[in-house]
């Protein structure tokens, strides 16, 4: 049998995270280091370290790696990647940290120790610099640069020891699945050609129609959805991960996905976190990415296929997954189905262009949703959610709802 893919730098799986009697004494010994609690995105990126998806990386990034990421997609190591992992705090709160210091860093949810941090390094970055590299703008109305733009002034560095999974395990279940997992997962299913499907949003048709053409050719679709923070308006992860059960349960053959979840926010990048989608799901076995219209949008900040082309940019050789690159897709009254636009010869009158604004947009508003948009198991899922939101809620998601993926 054809074995996995490697994980991202050739090697083996580099999962953070402590256990057994080195897990109970590092959380002994956190009590005793001085805290600074991170924030929900450090916490994801903490997590990730910890299960292993952020390999080969072991933990927050010095400023060549900052530097080397944003202008050229490489840690000061060579190590492929294309958004800088780090770690901020305040500066009077840096002043009082010293280089070769160990640090706990504290939940932000719950107040209990994530990590442990030996600082290597303090440095300042220049955030509008990153901003522009990663997001391709400084517009704070950005919920990416307003992010980088609002943290710390000085950043930390150093190698990790992870102490927990932030939680992710006690709310999700068997859906929060480590690299660990997903690999023995496909390995027990006999898959050797995983295809990963991103979402932040429940699947309507489009999503549908996008992971059974990778079906076709694959053995199997890993539809991997985001846990961790979102924007306001985005639907919640229990109800969009309920709502893709049912899904994958009445309109895909048994065998063919696996539905799992991950930690981490979302950092709305574009292409740039298109990227990064590829790298943690080739750690997850994923040899191949679906990429949709659009990924990992916001606003009209990217063009809808810019995400497509930067596979095309990057530096030859520097990840082993393959994006699978699909058009444009809709429903096609004359065609009678799901198609794309390399498929479908009719006009943009015979197309229905399904995205998860559109639907959200509609669900709020208690309007009527065509058949051809989303399946009505879904949809029945989505309604229940939609009516037990109050009125405010309704007219966010009316407001900042942007397009799916």
């Amino acid at each position: 049998m054809a074995s996995l893919i490697r994980p991202h730098g050739g090697g083996p799986l580099k999962p953070l995270m402590l256990t057994g009697a080195a897990l109970d004494a590092e959380r002994a010994r956190a009590k005793t280091l001085p805290t600074v609690t991170v924030s929900s995105r450090e916490k994801g990126d903490l997590i990730m370290l910890g299960i292993g998806g952020f390999t080969p990386l072991e933990g927050f990034m010095t400023h060549a790696d900052w530097k080397g990421v944003c202008d050229g997609y490489r840690t000061a190591a060579g190590v492929f990647w294309p958004i800088p992992i780090t770690l901020s705090v305040d500066a009077e709160r840096a002043k009082s940290i010293s280089v070769g210091a160990e640090i706990a860093l504290i939940d932000p949810d719950d107040g209990s120790a994530l990590a442990t941090l030996k600082v290597t390094e303090k440095y300042t970055i220049d955030k509008a610099h990153e901003c522009q590299t990663v997001f391709k703008t400084t517009d704070t109305e950005h919920p990416g640069v307003k992010m980088v733009m609002t943290q710390g002034e000085v950043n930390l560095a150093g190698s990790v020891k992870v102490l927990s999974d932030g939680g992710f395990k006690a709310a999700y279940g068997d859906l929060f699945m480590t690299p660990t997992e997903t690999r023995a997962e496909f390995e027990r299913l006999g898959w050797s050609r995983v295809a990963a499907f991103q979402t932040r949003n429940p699947m309507h048709r489009s999503h549908e129609y996008l992971a059974k053409v990778a079906i076709e050719t694959c053995d199997g679709v890993l539809v991997h959805s985001l846990l961790g923070a979102l924007k306001p308006g985005d639907i919640p992860a229990d109800v969009r991960t309920r709502a893709i059960g049912k899904l994958i349960e009445k309109y895909f053959a048994p065998g063919t996905v696996v539905q799992a979840g991950y930690p981490l926010d979302m950092r709305y990048a574009g292409p740039r976190e298109a990227l990064l989608h590829a790298v943690f799901r080739q750690n997850y076995g994923c040899a191949f990415q679906i990429i949709g219209r659009d990924h990992a949008g916001v606003g009209s900040y990217y063009g809808p296929f810019d995400a497509h082309h930067i596979f095309d940019e990057i530096p030859k050789g520097s990840l082993e997954i393959q994006p699978l690159k699909i058009d444009w897709t809709f429903w096609c009254y004359a065609c009678g189905g799901m198609a794309s636009a390399r498929t479908c010869p009719h006009g943009e009158s015979d197309r229905l262009l399904v995205s998860g604004t559109k639907l959200r947009k509609w669900l709020s508003e208690g309007a009527d949703v065509p058949v051809e948009f989303s399946r009505p198991e879904v949809l029945d899922i989505l309604r229940e959610y939609y009516a037990s939101i109050d009125e405010k809620d309704k007219v966010e998601v009316k407001l900042t709802g942007h397009s799916a993926r």
